[in-house]
C-alpha cells in the first residue's frame, strides 16, 4: 500500500460563486420590470379592446408568441437574481427554456412586418434555439460559469433586443401600449 495521498482536486465551483454584480443585477431588474410592465399593459389594453386593431394580432402564432414570451420576462429575471442550483431553480429554468423555444418557434410564423417574408428580427429564432441548447449542454457538463454567463447573455440579448424592437413605433406592441 502506498502512503502517497492523492493530489487535492480543484474546488468545484458552486452556484453561489457566480452572483451578478450590482450593475448587472440592475440591468436584469431594469429589463425585467420595464419589458414585463410594458408587455402587461399592452396586452391588457388589447384584451380590453381599447386599442386599434392591428393586422395579425388574432393569429394563433401571435397569441402563442405572447403567451410564451411575456412570462419569460419576469421568470428569467427571477431565475438570474435568486439562489441558483436549488430544485426550484432547476424546474423553473426548464420551464423558462421551454417557453423560450416555443416563443422562437412561434415567431417563425409571424411575418406581417415584412409582407410574408422573414425579417431581421427572425435571426433571433436560431439564436434562441442555440442558446437553449447551450444552456442545457453547459449545465449538464457541470460548467456552471459558462452556463450562467450564457444565460445572462441569452436573457439580455434574446429577450431584450427583440423585446425593445417590438415596441418600436408602427409595431403591434407599440400600438397596443400607446395607441
Amino acid at each position: 500500500m502506498s502512503n502517497t495521498a492523492a493530489a487535492p482536486s480543484p474546488k468545484k465551483s458552486g452556484w453561489s460563486d457566480f452572483e451578478p454584480g450590482p450593475a448587472l443585477r440592475g440591468a436584469i431588474i431594469a429589463v425585467g420590470v420595464t419589458l414585463t410592465s410594458a408587455s402587461l399593459i399592452a396586452v391588457t389594453r388589447a384584451l380590453a379592446g381599447v386599442v386599434p386593431d392591428h393586422g395579425g394580432a388574432h393569429s394563433l402564432a401571435v397569441i402563442l408568441h405572447l403567451a410564451t414570451v411575456v412570462p419569460c420576462l419576469p421568470l428569467g429575471a427571477w431565475l438570474l437574481l435568486k439562489r441558483k442550483g436549488t430544485p426550484q431553480h432547476k424546474a423553473l429554468g426548464k420551464i423558462w427554456l421551454v417557453l423560450m423555444v416555443l416563443t422562437a418557434l412561434s415567431a417563425v410564423f409571424i411575418r406581417q412586418l415584412n409582407n410574408g417574408s422573414f425579417s431581421p428580427i427572425h435571426l433571433f429564432v436560431p439564436l434562441t434555439i442555440w442558446g437553449a441548447w447551450q444552456a442545457i449542454a453547459t449545465a449538464r457538463a457541470g460548467n456552471i460559469a459558462k452556463h450562467r454567463q450564457g444565460l445572462i447573455r441569452f436573457y439580455l440579448g434574446a429577450l431584450t433586443i427583440p423585446g425593445v424592437l417590438s415596441f418600436l413605433p408602427g409595431r403591434m406592441m407599440w400600438a397596443w401600449l400607446i395607441g
